[in-house]
C-alpha cells in the first residue's frame, strides 16, 4: 500500500486486464483506479472505483482503515470508473455519509437510485473538517463531467484532482508520464479547454504541495512542469515544433507519398511522426497532432469521399477542437481525385489554422512531378 503522508493512504488499484479504456483506448500498460482514505479524527474515503477491481478495492480500504469506520465517502467524479462501486461501499459501511455536490447526486441516483439516505449536498468553496484536515471543496466542472469536483485538503496541502493529471499505464509500470498523460487528456478531456483553464485558475490560488489524480502515479515534485503542460494542453498551442503526417492508403501509393515526404523532412532536420490511420493507434495519432505544430493529411480518394479511417481522424480532431495548427494535404486518385478538396473543407471549419502553400496530388502513383511537388512541400514545412 502506497503511503502518501502518515494520515492520508492510497487505496486504489491497478487493472492490468482491460483492453479498451472507455470502450476505444488501447492501454497496453493497463490503468490505475485511485482512491484515497484520510485518517483522522474522521475519516474520509476519496472515490471508488471501476466494478472490475471492487473486492480489491475494498480489501485495500479495509486494511487502511485498521478496524475503524469512514465517515465520510468524498465523491468526486461520477464516471463509473470512479463510482461503480459506491453501492457496494455503503452496504459494507452503512453509516458513512456520501459527500458531493447536487449534480454529483443527481447523476449517482440514475445509475444507484435512491440509496442516498445520508448525504452531505456541498456548494463550491465548502470545506469538511475532519479534525486536524479540512478538505476544501473546489468544483471543476467538465473536466469533463459536469459535477467533477476538486478536494483540496488545507494543512499537508494535497489537492485530490479528479481526473486531471491523470494518465493511462498501471502504477507497477515504469513509464514517462508525459507521454501517457498527453495521450489521455488530449482524448478524454481535450475537447474542454475553456473549462480545464477555469480549473487551473482555481488551483493557483492554492498552495499545492501534492496532487492526487484518480488515475496515474501520485505528483509529488516539480508540479509546474505538470501544471505547465496541462496549460499548453488546455490552451489548444503545440507544444513542440514538429511535423505530424497521418495517411491512408489501399494499395500502397498514398502511403509511399507519405513516406516519402516524411524522408524529406527529416532529412531538413524536422521532428516528423507518421501514422498509418488504419492500422496505428488512432488515439496516439490524435495526440501527436495536438502535440506538434504541424499536420499534413494524405488520403485516397474513396467513393468520391475521404477513406473512413482519414475521415474519423478529421472528426476526431474537430470533436477535441483541433486548431492553432498549419496543415497540408496529400491526395491520390486514379480518376478523379478530390481528397485533398474534401479534407481542406473540414479544417477550413476549424478556428486558427494555416494551409500550407503548396499541397500534392498523386494520379495513381508517385511520378516526377508528385516528387517535385513533395520536394516543395517539405521546403515549405521546413522554413
Amino acid at each position: 500500500m502506497i503511503t502518501i503522508t502518515d494520515s492520508i493512504k492510497y487505496v486504489g488499484v491497478n487493472d492490468k486486464t482491460i483492453d479498451l479504456f472507455e470502450g476505444q483506448y488501447i492501454v497496453p500498460n493497463g490503468v490505475s483506479y485511485n482512491s484515497y482514505a484520510i485518517m483522522d479524527e474522521k475519516i474520509a474515503v476519496l472515490d471508488t472505483v471501476d466494478k472490475r477491481k471492487t473486492e480489491e478495492w475494498l480489501d485495500n480500504v479495509e486494511i487502511a482503515l485498521a478496524g475503524r469506520i469512514p465517515d465520510y465517502l468524498i465523491i468526486s467524479h461520477m464516471e463509473p470508473d470512479h463510482s461503480a462501486s459506491i453501492k457496494v461501499f455503503l452496504q459494507k459501511y452503512p453509516s458513512t455519509f456520501v459527500v458531493g455536490n447536487e449534480k454529483t447526486f443527481n447523476i449517482a441516483e440514475r445509475f444507484f437510485g435512491s440509496i442516498f439516505d445520508k448525504k452531505i449536498v456541498v456548494k463550491d468553496g465548502d470545506e469538511l473538517s475532519l479534525g486536524k484536515h479540512t478538505l476544501r471543496f473546489v468544483f471543476a466542472p467538465m473536466v469533463h463531467w459536469p459535477e467533477v469536483m476538486f478536494a483540496y485538503e488545507k494543512t499537508e496541502k494535497v489537492l485530490f484532482s479528479a481526473d486531471a493529471f491523470g494518465k493511462f499505464g498501471a502504477l507497477d509500470v515504469d513509464e514517462d508520464w508525459t507521454c501517457e498523460a498527453r495521450r489521455y487528456y488530449i482524448n478524454i478531456v481535450g475537447k474542454y479547454g475553456a473549462t480545464v483553464q477555469s480549473a487551473l485558475k482555481k488551483a493557483a490560488q492554492l498552495d499545492i504541495a501534492v496532487i492526487c489524480p484518480l488515475h496515474g502515479p501520485v505528483l509529488t515534485e516539480n508540479l509546474g512542469y505538470y501544471i505547465g503542460k496541462y496549460n499548453i494542453w488546455s490552451s489548444y498551442m503545440p507544444e513542440d515544433k514538429g511535423v505530424t503526417v497521418a495517411y491512408s492508403s489501399i494499395y500502397g501509393n498514398t502511403a509511399d507519398a507519405a513516406k516519402r515526404l516524411a524522408y524529406y523532412l527529416d532529412k531538413a532536420g524536422l521532428r516528423v511522426e507518421i501514422f498509418d490511420l488504419a492500422r496505428d493507434d488512432m488515439a496516439e495519432a490524435v495526440e501527436s497532432a495536438f502535440r506538434y505544430d504541424r499536420l499534413v493529411l494524405a488520403s485516397i480518394t474513396y467513393d468520391g469521399g475521404l477513406f473512413p479511417a482519414t475521415e474519423q481522424f478529421i472528426n476526431r480532431l474537430k470533436s477535441k477542437n483541433f486548431q492553432n495548427r498549419t496543415v497540408a494535404f496529400i491526395e491520390n486518385g486514379s480518376w478523379a481525385p478530390m481528397s485533398g478538396k474534401l479534407m481542406r473543407a473540414q479544417f477550413e471549419a476549424m478556428k486558427n489554422i494555416t494551409f500550407a502553400e503548396n499541397s500534392v496530388t498523386v494520379a495513381s502513383a508517385i511520378n516526377s512531378d508528385a516528387d517535385d511537388a513533395l520536394r516543395k512541400l517539405s521546403a515549405e514545412l521546413a522554413k
